[in-house]
Order: structure tokens, then sequence, then C-alpha cells
């Protein structure tokens, strides 16, 4: 895919955005309810609207008619803005915004838009992309840096008030749990307005929770007396209702969870028109065809139930040495009709808690010895003599099982996306991938290997999960976008210097080269520092209407 190439399938926005006030009475707990409210976004209604072609707002061959000259194209091969809704947009001439994005290198990777613009933003909303000069209350001069939608991490944990932080610096604006919100989503809602985020946050229910909750654990439920699955979907069901943008399921670590059980999930899925998402049953590779059952499985359930399948981490379950047979798999699939996707973290080794079920027998399961494993935190690898306390402590520990290939392959699926799977703790007991995932996807596989362009790569990170949950959220569908009458969620950054630095021995190193994020129109670092003060984040939640 070149630089000018568009993302394929873009979706059509709801006709309206989700009613809050009818998520207060749903949610019905006053403190987070008054929280909430205080950040809601407000939309704003300008008095000047450009007019525009009546083919869908979010089109990206929607025409701009301009009224100014400060809205003409300077070439005229150059496409005019993305819309994604006209009714949102103003005249520039004489009017002042809340803030000015100058100079920099607008990309909307949706669209393929790819020019040096200028952005005006009035509350938390684009309202203005054009090639004159604007006028601003603030203004952020953009020459030289790549101006981008703000990346969304699909594939973390619930905010805890200090990793979020990290997440800014490697340029997130949207921190998503769809590996499990680990708790009921009315917890998940409070703590996220405790913890007063600066970035958004939305998650998958957790079935795996669920399951503790019930007293099931990892165990088969015909062991369990009193507990059936539809009890487990019950709990779903009202998660879903209260905004979860998914269902996730663990079967490698739930060990207990049956395709029936996974199909009871999709039914309900489908149902809501969320994605199903699985960290798959296996990424055994000292036996393959463990692997390619685990995805099968996964596809049959959305041949089943005709829910949306989104693969966890295909890297490290279901993909690990033989990522082109899995891609070929999912390809398939996708050419039957089924939706599946998928997503990656760019690291050759994965990290969990080594008291789990991953690491039993882990020698034949993975292919590799006690010195492929390294605690996290730590800087020497791990010995046959230290591995019992090591397990008995359930240390975090990084596991060197797969390979580049396994991740370049990957990356190269045109429906693959970017996952952290992490979020640091104060601890620091963490993967580097908590806080350098998106800046090492621009800087090691874009700029110096060149395994994807600059604009496929930023797809990964923004359209593609916006488009993935955007059928189900209007939340989602108006952010990953740069276009007028999106939301202003926006990451500027460096792509000659951009690169993470957190390493396994210490984590907690912010990436270089973010040089500016804005969440709902605010400023949350600036000049490569974050701004502490700025709590602009917001639930990002499934359509209750």
């Amino acid at each position: 895919m070149s630089d000018n190439d568009e993302i394929e399938d873009p979706i059509s926005p709801k006709p309206k955005s989700i009613s809050r006030r009818r998520l207060m009475i749903a949610l019905g707990f006053g403190a987070v309810n008054l929280g909430m409210l205080r950040k809601l976004p407000q939309l704003f209604k300008p008095d000047s609207i450009i007019s525009t072609s009546s083919s869908s707002p979010n089109s990206p061959t929607t025409t701009v008619a301009s009224t100014s000259s400060t809205t003409t194209s300077p070439s005229a091969s150059l496409e005019l803005p993305p819309v994604f809704d006209a009714d949102l947009i103003v005249d520039p001439e004489g009017h002042t915004f809340d803030l000015v994005i100058s100079g920099g290198r607008v990309i909307d990777p949706e669209s393929g838009f790819d020019a040096q613009a200028q952005i005006g933003v009035d509350g938390d909303l684009i309202t203005h992309i054009g090639f004159g000069n604007l006028t601003g209350r603030n203004t952020i001069a953009a020459t030289g840096l790549v101006v981008s939608p703000g990346f969304i991490d699909l594939l973390s944990y619930p905010t805890n008030g200090y990793g979020e932080w990290y997440k800014v610096a490697d340029g997130v604006t949207s921190n998503l749990c769809l590996h499990g919100i680990d708790h009921p989503m009315e917890s998940f809602l409070s703590l996220g307005e405790s913890v007063d985020p600066p970035i958004n946050y939305g998650g998958a229910t957790d079935q795996s929770a669920h399951r503790g909750t019930l007293g099931a654990g990892i165990e088969y439920l015909s062991r369990v007396p009193g507990v059936s699955i539809e009890d487990l979907t019950d709990l779903a069901d009202s998660d879903l209702q209260l905004g979860a943008l998914g269902i996730h399921q663990q079967p490698e670590y739930t060990i207990g969870v049956t395709e029936e059980e996974m199909i009871a999930h999709g039914v309900v899925a489908a149902e809501y028109g969320v994605p199903l998402c699985l960290h798959l049953r296996s990424g055994d590779t000292e036996n393959l065809s463990n692997q390619e059952e685990a995805v099968e499985e996964a596809l049959s359930v959305a041949e089943e139930t005709g829910c949306r399948i989104h693969i966890e981490h295909l890297n490290s379950t279901g993909g690990t040495s033989r990522m082109s047979e899995a891609i070929e798999q999912i390809e398939s699939a996708r050419s039957r009709g089924l939706s599946i996707t998928a997503c990656t973290y760019p690291y050759s080794y994965w990290a969990t808690y080594a008291g789990t079920s991953r690491f039993d027998n882990f020698e034949e399961k993975f292919g590799i010895t006690y010195n492929d494993l390294q605690v996290v935190g730590t800087s020497k690898r791990v010995t046959e003599s230290e591995w019992p306390s090591i397990r008995s402590a359930n240390s975090l520990t990084a596991a060197f099982a797969m390979s580049e290939e396994d991740i370049t392959t990957a990356l190269k699926a045109p429906w693959m996306m970017i996952g952290s799977d992490a979020i640091l703790q104060t601890s620091h007991n963490n993967h580097p991938r908590c806080a350098g995932s998106f800046s090492r996807i621009l800087g090691r596989y874009v700029r110096e290997e060149k395994v994807l362009s600059l604009v496929d790569a930023l797809s990964r990170m923004t359209a593609l999960p916006s488009q993935l949950l955007g059928e189900c959220s209007f939340d989602m569908a108006r952010r990953g976008r740069l276009q007028g009458g999106a939301v202003a969620d926006i990451t500027i950054f460096d792509e000659e210097t951009i690169l993470d630095n957190a390493s396994i021995e210490n984590p907690a190193q912010e990436s270089t080269g973010v040089s500016y994020v804005v969440v709902g129109g605010q400023i949350v670092r600036a000049n490569g520092t974050n701004n502490r003060d700025a709590r602009p984040g917001i639930p990002l939640l499934r359509d209750l209407t």
C-alpha cells in the first residue's frame, strides 16, 4: 500500500450520538454521573456552514464548496480535505477557532488525504481543515511534523492513573480494554471516573471475570454445580447494556471454556453488534496443529453465530511460528464473508505471569529454554534453579518465543491492527509494550525497516480500530479520523525521530518524537512534555439507543 492509498470499507457514521441522559439513568450512580457530565463533549453548532455535495458525510469523495479564498487548495491536483459531518464545519472567514494546528503534514488514513494543511478546532471537534491562514485562541505550530488522528490502543487494560501518561507519550488518545475490563461495567466506569484520565477509555465485558464472580474460575462448567452458560451470558448482557464495546474470552488461560460457551457469547455479540474478542486457545509451537485448531475454533464461532471476531495478539496465539498459515486461514474465512480481524504488538517476545498455565511445560510447548526467559524489571535471563521460586512468586516474565518474521508478516495483513496488551503499573513490572508499541511501529517498522508505509501504519492505529468499533459506537465512529466534524483526538509527531525507549529492564521510559497530543480538543502533551493538569478523557461506549 502506498502513502496515498485509501483504507477500504470506511464505516458510515450513525445519524446521532449516544443519548447520555439515558446512559446516566441506566447507570444510576450519582457521583459518576456528575463527573461524566462535566467532561462530556459539547457539540459545536456553528452559525456559518459550508455546503457539501449530497454524498455520504464521511465519504472520501465528499466535495466541500469553498466560500472563502482561505479554503482554496493551492494545487489543482491536491484532494480536498475529507468530511465526516458537514453540518459541523465552519467558514473560517472572520472566525476565531479555539485551537489552530498550522503547517503540519496532515494525514487522514481513511480517505488517503495527505497534505500540508491547517486544522481548526472548536470545543472537542475539528470544525475546519483547509489551506489558508486560520485565527485561533491557541495555536500549535506543526511545521515539519506529522498531524495524525490520535492513536487508538485496542488491547490495553483498565486505567490506573499512572500508565496513561506513558500512553500519551506514545501518541495514544484512547485506551481500550478489548482484552477485558476486569470488572463489571459499572465498576469499570466508576474506576475510570475516579482516576480522571487524560485519555479516553472503554472496553469489552470480561467473561473470565464473570466466571470468577460466579465461582467457576477456570473450571469446566459441567464440574461447577449451579452455574450455567446462561448465567455467564446474562452478565455479559448486563455489561453491554451499560456500554461495553465487546465481549472478551481467553480459553488459553480459562481452560474450562468450551466452544459451546464461546458460541453462546458469540450469539450475544451478534445481537448487540459488538466484536467477540478472543485470546485464542493455543500458542503452542511444539505442535503447530494446536494453533491451527485454535484459529479454526474462532472461525467456526463466527460461522455459527454471524458475530464479528477480533483475534487478540495473533503474534503470540494462533500465529506464532506459523503466521503466514494463520493469515491464510483468516483470509479464507474473510473471503467467505466472515468478519474477522486481528491485532499484534511489535515485539518478538511476550510476557505473562510465571504461575499461569501458559508456562506449563513451556520448553516443550514453545521450543525455548530457561535462558529464553527474563523476569521483567531485571537485566538477566532465568536459570533452571531460579525458575521454581520465580513461578511461585508469579513474577511477570518475558519469553523470547517469537521471530521477527512473525511480526513483519502479521503487519502486512491489511486487516491487522496494533494493540499493546499492557498498561504500565507503578511497580514497573510490565512488558515494554506498555509504553512503546505505537512509536516502535512508526520508528522501527516504518522508518527503519520500511515494512509499512507511514499512511498504512497509521491506519492500523486509527481508521481500522474506528471502523471495527464504529458500527456499534458513535463515540468510536467519530474518532480515528482527521475529518471535518470528527472529534479532535490528534497526535502530532516527528516521523524522523519517533521511536520507543521502553525496555524489559526499564519499561517506564517515554517514547521519543511525540510532540503534541490533543484529546477532545484539549492539549495533554505540548513540546514533548505531558500536561498533567489536562484530564479530558471520557468513557467510549456502545450506543445505547
